[in-house]
């Protein structure tokens, strides 16, 4: 992926969320936002010294089961003939870092790592030849979800909905292309382990498909959040583990395990 697309980050700084550019270790702050107009302004310091935020403040998060026919397999169900559509709510989001809360009521929590597409233009029943002129940008996502619940209610609603199951980041990559993602290396570590890995190209239905089927039947605002399917190799998380999800050429996407 080219080094030219530009790397956003959101940054908590002293009490106040402002946008920067990643330009190598340093953060360069932005006045406006990358859905709109904005210009540089001062340096905010080196990346390691800030806090970061999640890249997207979405106010639907629409997810794709079972687009990776390995994934499927594992979990012994049929690949579907269409995407197979689920929401996370917002209040699941939260930063690079941030610890994901393991629920009381679950007694089998797993990552998910996924490819998740921000979308920069409100759409509506757009053409998937035409989706990518609606795009953002890119990130790492961690679709966390309690394999238990999930199983118990049958509706996914519950087991992918809990405070902090959406980790996203550690940044947006902007101005990529379908033909920049149509084979990135997906991988997930935890504790350093490799649990998951894929690739783009393994996908039944492609991030343009997705948004086009999406957008037929809701519309899709700036900011929203399009999480595209996890590849095989989802495992159970504990307390104290710390989780990767790796894209590659987008980022590393880290978070601890806690319990509240």
């Amino acid at each position: 992926m080219a080094q030219t697309h530009q790397r956003w980050v959101r940054v908590a700084l002293k009490g106040d969320v402002v946008w920067g550019l990643l330009e190598g270790e340093s953060v360069v702050r932005v006045s406006g936002t990358p859905y709109g107009t904005w210009e540089r302004a001062e340096a905010l310091g080196r990346l390691n010294a800030l806090t970061l935020l999640a890249p997207a403040t979405p106010s639907k998060i629409v997810c794709v089961g079972r687009n990776y026919v390995a994934h499927a397999v594992e979990h012994n169900v049929e690949v579907p003939t269409e995407p197979l559509l689920f929401l996370k709510p917002p209040s699941s989001v939260i930063g690079p870092g941030a610890p994901i809360l393991y629920p009381a009521l679950s007694r089998q929590v797993e990552h998910e790592a996924e490819l998740a597409i921000v979308i920069g233009r409100r759409c509506h029943a757009v053409a998937a030849e035409r989706a990518w002129d609606y795009v953002l940008g890119v990130t790492c996502a961690n679709d966390v979800t309690a394999r238990d619940i999930q199983r118990s209610d049958k509706l996914w609603t519950r087991g992918k909905g809990f405070d902090t199951f959406c980790p996203l980041g550690p940044w947006l990559v902007a101005g990529v292309t379908a033909a920049d993602l149509a084979d990135v290396a997906i991988t997930c570590r935890v504790n350093g382990e490799v649990r998951q890995t894929g690739r783009t190209s393994e996908m039944v239905f492609t991030p343009a498909d997705i948004i086009a089927y999406i957008t037929q039947v809701m519309t899709l605002e700036p900011g929203d959040v399009v999480l595209t399917g996890t590849p095989a190799g989802v495992s159970r998380l504990y307390p104290g583990d710390v989780v990767e999800v790796e894209l590659e050429s987008i980022g590393c996407l880290r978070n601890p395990i806690a319990t509240p």
